[in-house]
This record gives C-alpha cells, sequence and structure tokens, in this order.
C-alpha cells in the first residue's frame, strides 16, 4: 500500500492546474514516472493512445496538446523539443497502451481510473460527503465543466477567455469580474477563486458553466461578441432563479477559511508522515 501512495502522490505532484481551472500533465514529467528513460519508447506509447483515443471518435486533440519548447544545451544551442500537454483521459489511456511488465503501469492505471470515478458519485454517497469533501467534489465537476465550456467557446469564435469567462461572473455576481470576486474573498494574487467557494457557491458555478455550453452549442453561436453576451446572460439567469428561490446571492455567501490547494497540501502531508513511520 505504501507503494501505491507513494505513486499517487508522484501523479498529484506533476498535476498542473491552467488559468481555467483545468487540470493537466506535461508527457515529460509523466514519462520518468512511468519508468521511461527513452523520449522516442515514451512516444511510441503516446501514439498508441492517441490510435486509442482516435478508435473512441474523441478528438485526439482535445487530450494531446502538442507544446514543443526551446531547450538549451550545454554550449547554450537551442533545440526545439517534443512535449504534449495531456488530458487525464491522455494519461489514462498512456498508462492503458504502456508496457504491462511495469508495476508502476499498473499503480498508473488505477490512479487514473479511480480519481475519474471519484468524480461520479450517486446522490447518497455525496450526502454523506464532509462540506470540504463536497467542496472537492464540486471542484472537480467545475474544472471538467469549464474544461468542456472552453471547447465550446472556441469553437464560437472566442479568443479572449479572461473576457469570456468575466461576462459569466458578472452576470452571476451582479457585475463583478473574477478579480472583483478575488479581492472580496481577501486572496493573494492569482489565487484561484473557484478554490476558495463553498459547495453551495461551486453548485451555482457549475450549472452557470454547464448551461452555457448547452446554449453556446444549441443556439449555434459563432461569434465572440455573442458568446460573451449569451455567457453574462445565463450568469443573469442563474443569479435571477436563485433570488426568486428565497437562497443567498453568491457574493454573500461565506469563504471557506481553507482554500482547496491548503487543504490538499495539508492532506499530502498527513500521508507523507504517515508512510514515513
Amino acid at each position: 500500500m505504501k507503494n501505491i501512495d507513494k505513486n499517487n502522490k508522484s501523479f498529484e505532484e506533476i498535476k498542473h492546474i491552467d488559468e481555467n481551472g483545468i487540470e493537466f500533465w506535461y508527457a515529460r514529467e509523466l514519462m520518468p514516472i512511468l519508468q521511461y528513460s527513452n523520449w522516442q519508447n515514451f512516444e511510441k506509447t503516446i501514439n498508441k493512445a492517441k490510435i486509442s483515443c482516435e478508435n473512441s471518435d474523441i478528438n485526439v486533440f482535445e487530450h494531446f496538446t502538442d507544446v514543443s519548447k526551446l531547450s538549451k544545451r550545454a554550449n547554450n544551442a537551442e533545440i526545439e523539443i517534443k512535449d504534449y500537454k495531456l488530458t487525464r483521459y491522455a494519461c489514462y489511456l498512456i498508462a492503458q497502451n504502456g508496457d504491462s511488465r511495469k508495476k508502476v503501469i499498473a499503480l498508473a492505471q488505477t490512479y487514473f481510473a479511480v480519481q475519474t470515478r471519484k468524480q461520479e458519485i450517486s446522490e447518497k454517497e455525496y450526502s454523506m460527503l464532509s462540506e470540504d469533501e463536497k467542496r472537492f467534489y464540486q471542484r472537480n465537476l467545475t474544472r471538467k465543466g469549464n474544461y468542456s465550456l472552453n471547447q465550446a467557446a472556441k469553437n464560437a469564435g472566442v479568443k479572449n477567455f479572461d473576457k469570456f469567462h468575466n461576462s459569466g461572473y458578472k452576470g452571476l455576481y451582479n457585475g463583478e469580474t473574477a478579480d472583483d470576486i478575488a479581492k472580496r474573498k481577501g486572496l493573494r494574487y492569482r489565487e484561484d477563486i473557484l478554490d476558495n467557494m463553498g459547495s453551495t457557491e461551486l453548485i451555482a458555478n457549475l450549472f452557470r458553466i454547464s448551461q452555457t455550453e448547452e446554449k453556446l452549442i444549441r443556439d449555434k453561436i459563432q461569434s465572440e461578441k455573442e458568446a460573451n453576451k449569451t455567457h453574462y446572460n445565463v450568469g443573469s439567469k442563474v443569479r435571477k432563479t436563485i433570488k426568486e428561490l428565497g437562497g443567498t446571492m453568491p457574493e454573500n455567501l461565506p469563504t471557506p477559511k481553507k482554500s482547496l490547494k491548503q487543504l490538499e497540501k495539508e492532506k499530502n502531508t498527513k500521508l507523507k508522515v504517515k508512510n514515513n513511520e
């Protein structure tokens, strides 16, 4: 069990979160953890994973994003090295297509499959969660939702994603942008606002996210201006619904004492202490 915990921790340590709250991994960072010492061999596994993705009628480019970059050599010469920005699903497919003789591959298959399953629990299971557990659950759903929304927005012609997301926040938060929300919550610069929301506030945002995605697709929006307007209008209607139901306006909901990032850090520290016992 110690080995599983140790490797799970490694997968978590190399996980990144982008500016829109979407989790991802870099192939170059995943490679050594999966015990590949040669990029050419690892890329063969990546290519097999891409084929699996394509055979499932899933857009390969949404899960395997080319992020080639320049790397300095000892003589200061710069060469371009290939890398990929991977979704959780892409990592799972890579593990599925990896060398099954390696124990760490089996651990990776379990990790990426189980973590995905954790995002799909029953209503009964949800009701038994603590508030912080509900926050983690809803935060995972908003990450997943924002990823899908971004794809729909991109297809609708959105290029300025900060403006697009702020349009939705303005509608839901009575004119507040993401920066305004962060300041009101007393957050540090660039600190994630969604990581500092309670479960009720996260649910309101998840509804805004999902309904905006559906409307962009359903109405076949094809301009950035219309996409921003749609996001604002959906946010406003979610706000109106909350008011009509007698709910608390999102800006009046309490900010949790600890961010999800802080809770995750504390959990990892406890796990580290436990593993060293």
